[in-house]
């Protein structure tokens, strides 16, 4: 479920980067759009996207591309801003498209901050896929839920320790693979 949604949010939220960091307005609009989403609490979320989507890992996901939005849009327009106005200015006095200076220059100048947001995201959905099983989403939050419905009984903490250990495990593996990810797709003369 962290997978599809970080590929939905990776997608959107540097698609729609990519079409607002140039323009005031609609970037403060869609960033407002995205905070405003990750302010709302997740067990609420996920609870009201079960009349349209039902039970199981469909409002998870729903729910996880949705609070991955603003890192990744932050990041990609951050990093798209922070390009230097003179190397995009080289480009286009050499002739470049505004497409061609996007993908050979502005694109890969950015991309390690690009990366960094996507990083960031994952370690957020992470952490609420877990209690994605309130709506039945697979998970480790299943142990943790489990652990908390058999409170004051033996093995109740063995259950809730078991499941966050399990989350935390997740996390580094997916950290270590997107920060490899991070080391292959940036060139070296950026890194």
């Amino acid at each position: 479920m962290v997978a599809v949604a970080l590929a939905l949010s990776s997608v959107i939220g540097v698609g729609v980067g990519i079409a607002v960091y140039r323009t005031n307005r609609p970037r403060e609009l869609v960033l407002a759009a995205a905070g405003i989403m990750l302010t709302i609490p997740s067990f609420a979320l996920f609870v009201l996207l079960i009349g349209p989507l039902g039970l199981g890992p469909a409002p998870v996901v729903l729910a996880l591309t949705l609070y991955g939005l603003l890192p990744i849009l932050r990041n990609t327009i951050t990093g798209l801003r922070s390009v230097d106005p003179s190397i995009v200015e080289s480009a286009r006095g050499m002739g470049m498209s505004r497409s061609r200076q996007l993908l050979t220059i502005e694109l890969p100048l950015a991309w390690p901050v690009i990366i960094t947001g996507i990083r960031v995201t994952a370690l957020i959905l992470i952490g609420i896929a877990a209690i994605g099983h309130i709506v039945l989403g697979p998970g480790y939050g299943e142990l943790i839920f489990g652990g908390l419905g058999r409170v004051g009984t033996p093995v109740a903490l063995n259950l809730v320790l078991a499941g966050i250990v399990g989350v935390m495990i997740v996390a580094v593996l997916y950290d270590l693979a997107l920060n490899l990810l991070r080391v292959l797709t940036t060139s070296k003369g950026i890194r």
